[in-house]
């Protein structure tokens, strides 16, 4: 168990490590972000910044040096420059990042724990994605099997014609089916080393470009119905990977059962809900089981809450957004706010 005073590192330096940040300096830590960009809006909140490449192994281990415990805030850091890490300073392990950033390896890893993705065929050559097409059906999406959020990397397919000319990157990529769902919805859970985990609500998810938009809860009753197996499967996902932290699995709710779309081994945007809505925040208790202290209640404080994502140009209007007296405005401190960029975001409750 950490105590207050220590340093949690933080691996990456984006909107998610700023506000694991600001959760960790409420519970008296000292936070140390290591990212490879200069301008980095968890810096901006924390005791500590190192701005060096993940490869530069002799900046990697100066700053694993001055931290007590260690995280990340994004799946996308090379896995193979934290293999130096001192043994169990890092939560979560490289197991969670080595399948997550791999889309083909995600899908056969859930569903050799009995989970049910959407149908899907690997794509490593042009040649591959006729065949791809044709296996899988149309409508579909093509997406990069390694990288890519937030609707990047990614082709829609309606008709094998919308195929030909595509180029397949070095990496790779996975062929989707389009699944016919009625609403998307995300487990998300907290799992300390001694296997306690605890479940925050699920909530509704709708997307606008392949950004998330908003998160409301209560959720329609069909998640409702389908929130028991995907915890399930969310529960056998941590205990496989030897999970430690906030762990994110996103499910299609379908009339056949939740299909399983992806895992984010972090803290994740549709759980940004939390830090007014629920008892203990999903970055708390991330930062509570990094430290090895007891978890807090994931237990929602109303019975609505809602979610907006601001994205682009408008999100900087203060005076519109707090207007409402409801409104929990969170502005990330990006200076430049451009299109499809997610500026902050707004909580109402009650």
């Amino acid at each position: 168990m950490l105590k207050p005073g220590a340093t949690i590192g933080i691996l990456g330096g984006g909107q998610l490590g700023r506000m694991l940040a600001m959760a960790a300096a409420q519970l008296g830590y000292r936070c140390h972000i290591f990212a490879p960009e200069a301008d980095s809006v968890a810096a901006d909140v924390a005791a500590q910044f190192t701005n060096a490449a993940w490869h530069d192994r002799d900046a990697l281990a100066t700053f694993a040096q001055s931290c007590d415990a260690i995280t990340y805030e994004f799946e996308n850091v090379p896995v193979e420059p934290l293999a130096a890490l001192p043994a169990g300073l890092l939560a979560p392990g490289t197991n969670a990042l080595e399948v997550a950033q791999d889309r083909i390896r995600e899908k056969r890893f859930v569903e050799q724990l009995g989970g049910r993705p959407a149908p899907f065929a690997q794509v490593d050559y042009d040649a591959d994605l006729a065949d791809a097409v044709e296996q899988v059906g149309t409508p579909g999406i093509l997406k990069t099997r390694r990288d890519g959020y937030d609707g990047k990397g990614q082709w829609r397919i309606d008709s094998a014609h919308d195929a030909l000319g595509i180029r397949i990157p070095a990496t790779g990529c996975v062929y989707e089916g389009r699944v016919a769902f009625e609403c998307e919805f995300s487990v998300i859970l907290v799992r300390r080393r001694d296997g306690a985990v605890r479940f925050w609500d699920s909530p509704h998810n709708t997307h606008e470009g392949g950004i998330l938009a908003t998160s409301t809860l209560p959720a329609p009753p069909i998640i409702g119905a389908q929130v028991e197996a995907a915890r399930s499967l969310a529960s056998r996902v941590a205990e496989k990977l030897g999970y430690v932290g906030v762990l994110t699995c996103e499910f299609f709710a379908t009339s056949n059962g939740p299909v399983f779309n992806e895992m984010a081994p972090r803290v994740h945007n549709s759980g940004h809900w939390t830090i007014e809505g629920a008892v203990t925040s999903q970055f708390e208790n991330h930062i509570r089981a990094v430290a090895g202290l007891p978890l807090g209640d994931t237990s929602s404080t109303a019975e609505r809450v809602v979610m907006e994502n601001l994205i682009g140009a408008h999100a900087l209007r203060l005076d519109r957004h707090l207007a409402d007296p409801r409104a929990h405005l969170h502005l990330y401190g990006k200076a430049e706010a451009r299109d499809g960029r997610k500026m902050g975001h707004i909580t109402r409750v009650g």
